[in-house]
C-alpha cells in the first residue's frame, strides 16, 4: 500500500550500497526497502546506488541503513557533491585477484592436461598451486555464495562457489583416500565403471574462478564510469566570483554567493549564478547551455547564466539565482536524476540461476541417495554426485557475457566506438528512435565561410583580403571563420594602419588610407550605407539558409556579403540514410533557431515537420522531448557531444556521445563514438545488436549443455573426467562463437 505524506514531511537520500554482485541483490535490496512502511526506494545495479525517499516523521536514515545491513549489504549516504571512491579500491583488489589467478591457473592447467609433462607427485603442485586460487582469489564468490545462503536465496555466485569447492573437494579426496596419486590425468573411460577412474580436477576450480573474475573485472570497469559524469559536470561551474561590495572588489567562492549580489565578470571568466546583466555590453560563450555556435551579444538588462563564458567586454552582473537553484546545478541534477531512475538490468543467468542452483542440489542430492539405494558403494555414489555438480558448473555461464563483450568492444574500438557495458546492449536492441543533436553532431561544430556573394568590379580576393584584415582583431566566432578562410586562399594578410570593434555588431579598421566596416545589416543601415539589391538577395537567402551573413563595405559603399555557417558533417547524410534503412527514425533536436534547423534537416535528409524536427530546445526541454518520446512508447537513442545534452544522453534508454565533445557527454552516454563520425552511429548500433545476440546464444547454450549432460552425469554414464571436459567443451563453443563478431564491418 502506498503511503501518502505531505511533501514537506519527505525526505529524499542517495545511497551508495557497497556487496551487490547481480541484479538479483538490487531487486532484494529494493523489495526489503519498500516493505517498510513510509518508505520509497529505487536501487540501480549498474551505478550501485539507492535513491530513497522516506516519511520524515515516522522514519530515518538510520533505519533505511539498518535494513540494509540486516539483509548483508552495506550503505551510507552519497554526498552532494562527490562519489564515493570505494568502487575504485575493490577495482584495484579484483584486478590483483585475477591477475594471481591467471598466473596460478597456467601451470595448474598445463600440469593437468598435457600428460608428458606430468612427474611423480605434479598432484601435490597443482594442488598447491590452485590453492590461492580457490580460495583467497574466489573469495568473493564464497562469502556472497555465503550471504545468500544466510537469507535463504541463491545467485550465480551460488553456483561458481559450488563449482570449485566441489572440484578441489573431489579432488582432495581423490588424493587422499583415492588413487590419484598412482594415475596419470588421461581421459580414461567414458563410465565410472572403470580401474584408475581417480582424477584430480584442481585446474577446473582454478580456471572457473580465473574466467569469472576476468568477466567481473570488466563489468566493475564499466560501472566505475558511472558516476563521472556528475563530477566532470560539476567541474566544469565556476569556482570563484569576484563580488562588488561597499565599493570593493572581492574575490570569493562562488558557493557563497547570495542573491542580489553584484559579480563582476571580465572577459574570458564564467559566470557563476544565473543574473541579469546591470551594466556593460560583451559577448557570452552559451553552447555549453544552449548549444549554440554562436556566442550570445548582452548587455544592461539581458539574463545570463552559469558557467557561461564572457567573451569579451567587462560585465557587472546582478545574481538573481544562486548555489543548487542554477540552471547549472539543475542541468548537474538531471544527469544524477536521468542515470538513478534508469532501470538495471535483469540479466538472463541470475533469473535463470535462481531455479536452477537449487535444482542442481536436488539433482546432486538424489544422485547420491539413489546410487547408495540401489547399488550401495559410496565411491561410485559420490563420484556420481560430484560429477553432477561439476557438469553444473557454470564455467560457459560465466564466460557468455564477458568474451562476447571483449570481442565486441574490441572490435567496436577499431571502429572508432566505445561500448561501456552489457546494460547498452540489451537497451540497443529495442531502439527505434534516434535523437540527434544539431551543433557538433550533425554538424562540424564551428564557423566556416559558407560563402562570399559581390558586386560587378568586385573580386572575391579583394574581399577576403580586406575583410580578413580587419577581423583579425576579432576573437569573435564569424571573424575567425572569416579570417581562417582568407589566410588559406590568400595566405598572409596586410596589417591594419588602424582598428576599432563595434561590440555585438562588427568591426571597422583603416588599411592604406582606406576604412573597410565589416558588421550586420543594420550598422550600414544606421550609416545610410545604400546596399545593393544584388547584396539584399544575398542576404535574404542567407538567412533563409539559415547561415550568418555579414556586409563588407569600403569607400563608403557596400561593396559584399560574406556569410558563415556551422556546416553539417559531409558524412551525414549517409549516416541519416543507413539509419533509415536500419527502420529507425532519425529525429533532429538543437538548442538554434527554426530556420537554421531546417536548413541543415533538409541538407541531410531528415524530415522537417513537427515529428522530427525540435528547434530552440533548451537542456531540461531536450530531456522533456526525450521522455515524451519514451512516454509515446519510442525505444529512444540520443547522440550529443556538448554539456547541455549530458542529461538528455543519460535519461535516453541509450546516449550516444560524439568523441569529439565534451567529457561530460561522453561519461553520461551508454556508446561513445570516438571518431566523431556519425556514420559510426549505426554501425554502433548494429554491432551492439550482433553482440548481444552473441552473448543470448552463448547463455542459451550454457545452460543447454547443462541440461543434456546432467542426466548423463547423474546416471554414472559420465564420470568426472570427462564431465570436466563436457564442461570444458562448453566454454570453447562460448568463446569461439564470441570470436565471430571479429567478423562483423564497418557499413562503408
Amino acid at each position: 500500500m502506498t503511503v501518502v505524506v505531505p511533501p514537506e514531511n519527505i525526505i529524499e537520500v542517495e545511497l551508495a550500497v557497497q556487496g551487490m554482485t547481480c541484479a538479483a541483490c538490487a531487486a532484494r535490496i529494493e523489495k526489503t526497502l519498500n516493505e517498510i512502511s513510509g518508505v520509497e526506494a529505487a536501487v540501480n545495479y549498474a551505478t550501485e546506488t539507492a535513491m530513497v525517499a522516506f516519511d520524515g516523521e515516522t522514519q530515518s536514515q538510520e533505519v533505511v541503513l539498518a535494513a540494509i545491513s540486516r539483509i548483508g549489504y552495506s550503505a551510507h549516504a552519497v554526498g552532494d557533491d562527490s562519489f564515493d571512491e570505494d568502487l575504485s579500491a575493490s577495482i584495484r583488489i579484483a584486478q590483483l585477484r585475477l591477475v594471481i589467478s591467471i598466473a596460478l591457473s597456467i601451470p595448474v592447467v598445463l600440469l593437468s592436461m598435457v600428460t608428458a609433462w606430468q612427474f611423480d607427485g605434479w598432484q601435490w603442485w597443482a594442488m598447491a598451486l590452485s590453492a590461492p586460487v580457490v580460495t583467497w582469489c574466489a573469495w568473493p564468490f564464497h562469502r556472497t555464495a555465503l550471504k545468500n545462503a544466510l537469507h535463504g536465496a541463491s545467485s550465480m555466485d551460488t553456483l561458481i562457489s559450488v563449482g570449485v569447492i566441489a572440484a578441489t573437494a573431489w579432488s582432495v579426496w581423490a588424493m587422499v583416500w583415492g588413487d590419484a596419486l598412482d594415475t596419470t590425468h588421461s581421459m580414461g573411460g567414458l563410465t565410472m565403471n572403470m580401474p584408475g577412474q581417480s582424477h584430480v580436477y584442481f585446474e577446473v576450480g582454478a580456471t572457473v574462478t580465473a574466467f569469472i573474475l576476468l568477466g567481473r573485472f570488466l563489468e566493475m570497469r564499466a560501472k566505475s564510469s558511472a558516476g563521472n559524469a556528475l563530477r566532470s559536470l560539476l567541474a566544469m561551474g565556476a569556482k570563484y566570483a569576484t563580488v562588488l561590495r561597499d565599493g570593493e572588489e572581492i574575490a570569493i567562492p562562488a558557493s557563497v554567493v547570495r542573491v542580489d549580489d553584484i559579480l563582476v565578470v571580465r572577459p574570458g571568466e564564467k559566470i557563476a549564478a544565473d543574473g541579469v546583466v546591470a551594466e556593460g555590453n560583451s559577448s557570452i560563450d552559451m553552447s555549453m547551455i544552449t548549444g549554440e555556435s554562436l556566442p550570445v551579444e548582452v548587455g544592461p538588462g539581458d539574463p545570463v547564466t552559469s558557467a557561461t563564458v564572457n567573451q569579451n567586454g567587462r560585465l557587472l552582473v546582478r545574481a538573481t539565482r544562486v548555489g543548487s537553484e542554477t540552471t547549472f546545478a539543475r542541468m548537474a541534477k538531471l544527469v544524477r536524476d536521468a542515470q538513478s531512475t534508469k532501470a538495471p538490468v535483469q540479466r538472463v543467468a541470475d533469473k535463470v540461476s535462481s531455479v536452477f542452483v537449487p535444482t542442481v542440489f536436488a539433482i546432486s542430492l538424489a544422485t547420491l541417495a539413489a546410487w547408495m539405494f540401489f547399488d550401495g558403494d559410496s565411491t561410485q555414489a559420490f563420484t556420481a554426485a560430484v560429477s553432477v555438480l561439476i557438469i553444473a558448473c557454470p564455467c560457459a555461464l560465466g564466460l557468455a557475457t564477458p568474451t562476447a563483450l571483449m570481442v565486441g568492444s574490441g572490435r567496436a574500438a577499431q571502429m572508432g566506438i566505445v561500448i561501456k557495458g552489457i546494460d547498452v546492449l540489451q537497451s540497443t536492441r529495442r531502439i527505434d528512435t534516434v535523437v540527434l543533436d544539431k551543433t557538433g553532431t550533425v554538424t562540424t561544430g564551428a564557423m566556416t565561410l559558407a560563402g562570399v556573394h559581390c558586386i560587378e568590379g568586385v573580386s572575391r580576393d579583394d574581399v577576403l583580403r580586406m575583410a580578413g584584415a580587419v577581423e583579425k582583431g576579432s576573437e569573435h566566432p564569424i571573424a575567425r571563420a572569416i579570417v581562417s578562410a582568407a589566410e588559406d586562399e590568400l595566405g598572409v594578410l596586410p596589417a591594419l594602419d588602424e582598428f576599432m570593434a563595434m561590440p555585438g555588431v562588427g568591426a571597422t579598421g583603416r588599411l592604406d588610407g582606406t576604412i573597410i566596416t565589416v558588421g550586420r545589416e543594420e550598422v550600414f543601415r544606421e550609416r545610410l550605407v545604400i546596399i545593393p539589391s544584388v547584396l539584399r538577395d544575398a542576404l535574404a537567402a542567407s538567412r533563409e539558409r539559415g547561415e550568418t551573413a555579414v556586409v563588407v563595405a569600403w569607400d563608403a559603399q557596400a561593396k559584399a556579403v560574406i556569410s558563415v555557417a556551422d556546416q553539417p558533417k559531409s558524412t551525414s547524410p549517409d549516416a541519416i540514410a543507413q539509419l533509415k534503412l536500419m527502420g529507425l527514425a532519425p529525429i533532429l533536436l538543437t538548442g538554434d533557431n527554426e530556420v537554421t534547423a531546417r536548413a541543415i534537416a533538409e541538407s541531410v535528409g531528415i524530415d522537417t515537420d513537427e515529428h522530427h524536427l525540435y528547434a530552440g530546445v533548451l537542456p531540461d526541454e531536450k530531456v522533456a522531448v526525450v521522455k515524451d518520446l519514451q512516454e509515446r512508447g519510442y525505444a529512444v537513442a540520443m547522440v550529443g557531444d556538448g554539456v547541455n545534452d549530458a542529461a538528455a544522453l543519460a535519461q535516453a534508454d541509450v546516449g550516444i556521445a560524439m568523441g569529439g565533445g565534451t567529457d561530460v557527454a561522453m561519461q553520461a552516454s551508454d556508446l561513445t563514438i570516438v571518431n566523431g563520425d556519425l556514420r559510426s552511429v549505426p554501425d554502433a548500433i548494429r554491432l551492439s545488436r550482433a553482440t548481444l545476440r552473441t552473448i543470448r546464444t552463448n547463455v542459451f547454450w550454457a545452460f543447454a549443455y547443462n541440461v543434456a549432460a546432467i542426466p548423463l552425469a547423474a546416471s554414472g554414464r559420465m564420470n568426472p573426467m570427462w564431465a570436466g571436459l563436457a564442461m570444458a567443451s562448453s566454454s570453447v563453443f562460448v568463446v569461439t562463437n564470441s570470436l565471430r563478431l571479429r567478423r562483423v564491418r564497418l557499413s562503408r
